[in-house]
């Protein structure tokens, strides 16, 4: 078993906060040269020095006219600088996010 370390990674999720305010979070390890200067996506998100990863406060998701879309775009902003200044093979990495979805319904449907 290889440890999920060993190589480049992108990795986000949200944080409920110990005591303080719940974030979404992002970051890329190791982290490529001027990944901390990337867009972070929609307003309120920024890069936390401290925590060297991309942080979206959970207030600022919540208030969103659109909190789903605002979320989206934190995550696609993120990776995108993760990806784009890792130089990563996106054609080897990234496949179609419906491969997994049902197509059709009943016995024997393709």
């Amino acid at each position: 078993m290889v440890e999920g370390y060993s190589r480049e990674l992108s990795s986000c999720g949200f944080w409920p906060g110990g005591g303080e305010e719940g974030a979404f979070y992002s970051y890329a390890y190791p982290a490529p040269e001027g990944f901390a200067d990337q867009p972070a996506g929609p307003d309120g998100a920024f890069y936390s020095a401290g925590f060297q990863q991309f942080l979206l406060p959970y207030e600022v998701a919540r208030a969103a006219p659109d909190p789903d879309r605002t979320v989206a775009q934190f995550l696609h902003a993120t990776y995108e600088a993760a990806a784009g200044r890792g130089l990563w093979d996106r054609a080897a990495l990234e496949d179609d996010p419906l491969r997994w979805a049902v197509r059709g319904s009943g016995a024997g449907s393709s």
